[in-house]
């Protein structure tokens, strides 16, 4: 799919639809069958309110979610809709805990997000698209909270951050199986700066930056192939790019060389010695994260040295 550097960007794809949103100011997201396009959802935020990815989508269901976070009045909102005729249920008239923070992390039809409960303290919620049943894994005492949830088919990791608002803050992961227990904490190899990660089959890729980092947008990785093991070191990635997804876990790596920047994809799985790239970028081109739907990567790619300049979405296997 190519478009305008200004024109629609993929957000997702799915085995049976597409996710687009627009350029627009509140960012309209728009939900069609890939079998002959037809539009499903056109999601329009109201004034005031933006689009926030993910799109939560399977063969049923897509959970769409928009933020205000200018001014005094910040508020998140998410709605569920039903592809099949297109309403929409606001989860604030559900039995859903309301979501606390803009991040959600998701898998196919799993979900995880962070609420506040009636002690103010952040908790970490998982939850199902079909059936919106929750579960409420753990609990932080406020100031400290829970964002940053990414989720694999068989894991959460998440971040809790203590002292946010003081020189002492502390960011540290913390990983729960999808199936039930107790989170556990991911070993860090400096204290108090881990930034994101991602478990799968039992093996925890993360990455930590500094905030007096002189470069934020690339943090080291490391590699603990079960709880108990050793880290290795993977090197530089670039910052909050790392994905699962299907039996592989995703990063991005920029380099910068003669002023400019060059993006790749790498991948890892359980039973590999090493990474390897699957994906390359020409020069003069921006990669996105990628995103994950049915096992399947997708990124998308703005060619800015084009003319025109143009954008495009790849599914990688």
């Amino acid at each position: 799919m190519r478009q305008p550097v200004d024109g629609q960007h993929v957000v997702t794809q799915q085995r049976r639809y597409l996710v687009t949103r627009a350029s627009d100011q509140v960012g309209t997201t728009t939900i069609a069958a890939r079998a002959g396009g037809r539009t499903v959802v056109r999601h329009v935020p109201p004034a005031g309110f933006v689009a926030q990815s993910p799109v939560v989508i399977d063969d049923r269901w897509a959970l769409i979610q928009e933020i205000r976070s200018d001014g005094p009045d910040r508020k998140i909102r998410a709605y569920r809709y039903d592809l099949g005729s297109g309403t929409k249920t606001d989860l604030s008239q559900t039995a859903l805990p309301p979501i606390a923070e803009p991040e959600i992390g998701a898998y196919d039809g799993t979900f995880a997000y962070s609420t506040t409960d009636r002690q103010k303290r952040s908790c970490l919620v998982i939850a199902t698209l079909d059936s919106l049943k929750a579960r409420t894994v753990t609990c932080v005492d406020d100031p400290a909270y829970i964002a940053d949830p990414v989720v694999s088919a068989d894991a959460v990791t998440f971040s809790q951050i203590a002292d946010p608002q003081t020189p002492s803050r502390c960011k540290r992961l913390f990983t729960v199986p999808l199936a039930g227990g107790q989170p556990r904490a991911v070993p860090a190899v400096a204290k108090c700066i881990q930034w994101s990660g991602a478990t799968l089959r039992g093996a925890t890729i993360w990455s930590e930056v500094s905030s007096t980092d002189p470069d934020q947008y690339q943090s080291k990785a490391y590699l603990r192939e079960t709880a108990d093991a050793a880290q290795r070191p993977l090197g530089n990635i670039a910052t909050d790019t790392i994905v699962p997804c299907g039996e592989w876990i995703y990063w991005q790596v920029r380099t910068v060389r003669d002023g400019g920047e060059r993006f790749q994809l790498d991948r890892w799985q359980s039973g590999r010695s090493r990474p390897e790239t699957i994906y390359s970028a020409p020069a003069d081109a921006a990669v996105t994260a990628p995103t994950c739907q049915d096992g399947i990567p997708v990124i998308e790619v703005a060619h800015l040295g084009a003319k025109p300049t143009y954008t495009e979405a790849l599914q990688l296997r």
